[in-house]
């Protein structure tokens, strides 16, 4: 039995599921911690600055991660050395770039006037410098798809921050600007980390070629799209809610959707373990197979998401109490949750084909489709403000950018392979009703 348990917890399918449940439940600890102590107008500011950190971080890690684990996967030890140091040097170029951006900024701060601009325009240089180095040892790890490798960074960087929110909570001095340094800090303690452990093949940056530096780079100016497609949406109704409903809207809208981590949870986990299946398929020449693969791992996410829709929508309440604590009871918080999850059901298709577009050497269609999509929910936005004043316009305008990315995926793959939108969620009933058998009889045949 305990072998069984051992094997369960070494299967990387298992820890990167782990993982990812782990952080989403820290990562909504810390909230709890920040939303709780801060007023609703410093959280909307620490919201916003977030927000916009990680959009442009996005840039990075999009531009580099999908076509760092493509090139660097199951290749050749000199040919893994050459793509880490050919990694490591667009790393720093693009942070170099971004530091140089926070730094040519300075001499204006004083017309900045939004506090989460100022924030970031002030701060973002120092988080990307520290970032760095964490983040090229994610990009290895996942290559080498070494999860629990993953799952020790991932708690580093977010525990530390717990850690030192929980010193600020009992010391008395939680401000916006003290949570502000706890992150930073914790990011740098996480690269020192990384770097000890030698998990960032920092040592592979004179290994670097110029012809995999093209190769990386000419890949990843079109994957970053599908990177941004993630989280391009909610940057821009951030945006808008902070600039035309104030900050203490922003906070009861992001409380909200924060909870939307519980759907995510499945989603990067099913990416980072179909990737690998994907491409294996697609190098085989196998393009049933790249098209069934994607409809597994969609339609099963699709068909769990429709109970735990319906569990979310009725207790909705609870978990926005908790989080926010008697603030934001009687808010729009709670109906904003309900109603990204009614809109749920389409994110894996969405996020799925996106993934397979990329692995079958089609990112440049995923670029373009993303910034139909930016276009097309600024509009919604502006549009539901504009009729509701509040930010429920913001939430239901959230189905349209959602439907027409799965509208432009589902033809293009189409293009590649034919198959109807239906057969997703055939197959993702069939095989979750596969799976359920296979637990059951594994369960009897162990009692």
């Amino acid at each position: 039995m305990w072998r069984k348990v051992g094997d369960l917890i070494k299967n990387k399918y298992f820890l990167s599921l782990a993982g990812n449940v782990i952080m989403s439940g820290l990562g909504l600890v810390t909230m709890t911690l920040i939303y709780r102590s801060l007023t609703r107008s410093d959280a909307g500011t620490w919201v916003f600055f977030q927000s916009v950190l990680l959009l442009v971080d996005t840039v990075r890690s999009g531009f580099l991660t999908t076509a760092f684990i493509k090139f660097y996967s199951g290749a050749t030890k000199e040919r893994t050395a050459e793509v880490a140091g050919s990694a490591w040097f667009l790393g720093m170029s693009v942070t170099g770039l971004l530091v140089l951006g926070g730094l040519i900024s300075y001499p204006f701060l004083n017309d900045i006037k939004d506090d989460g601009l100022l924030l970031f325009f002030k701060w973002s240089g120092l988080y990307y410098a520290f970032s760095l180095p964490w983040f090229l040892a994610t990009c290895v790890i996942q290559g080498e798809q070494q999860f629990g490798r993953l799952l020790n960074i991932r708690l580093s960087n977010q525990g530390s921050f717990i850690v030192f929110i929980v010193v600020l909570l009992v010391s008395g001095k939680i401000t916006l600007q003290y949570v502000l340094f706890a992150y930073l800090l914790s990011n740098l303690i996480t690269s020192i980390y990384a770097l000890a452990k030698g998990w960032t093949r920092i040592t592979d940056l004179g290994r670097r070629t110029k012809a995999t530096i093209k190769e990386i780079f000419d890949f990843g100016k079109y994957s970053v799209g599908t990177s941004l497609s993630a989280n391009m949406f909610s940057t821009s109704d951030t945006f808008i809610i902070n600039f035309v409903l104030g900050k203490p809207a922003l906070a009861i809208y992001n409380l909200g959707q924060t909870l939307m981590q519980l759907v995510e949870i499945p989603l990067r986990s099913f990416s980072l373990t179909a990737m690998p299946e994907l491409a294996a398929a697609y190098n085989q020449n196998d393009r049933a197979g790249v098209i069934n693969i994607m409809k597994k791992y969609a339609g099963m996410l699709s068909v769990m998401l429709i109970p735990a829709a319906l569990i979310g929508c009725a207790l909705a309440d609870l978990p926005i109490a908790l989080i926010g604590g008697g603030k934001y009871a009687g808010t729009e918080a709670a109906n904003v949750f309900r109603l990204f999850l009614t809109f749920a059901i389409l994110f894996p298709p969405d996020r799925f084909f996106a993934l397979t577009l990329d692995v079958i050497h089609q990112p440049k269609i995923n670029f373009y489709k993303v910034l139909v999509m930016l276009a097309v929910n600024i509009g919604a936005d502006l549009a539901g403000v504009y009729l509701t004043h509040s930010v429920y316009g913001i939430a239901f305008a959230t189905i349209m950018p959602i439907l027409t990315g799965a509208i432009i995926g589902f033809w293009a793959l189409n293009r590649y392979s034919r198959f109807t939108f239906g057969s997703i969620f055939k197959v993702g009933y069939l095989e979750s009703l596969a799976l359920l058998k296979t637990i059951r009889n594994k369960a009897k045949m162990q009692g």
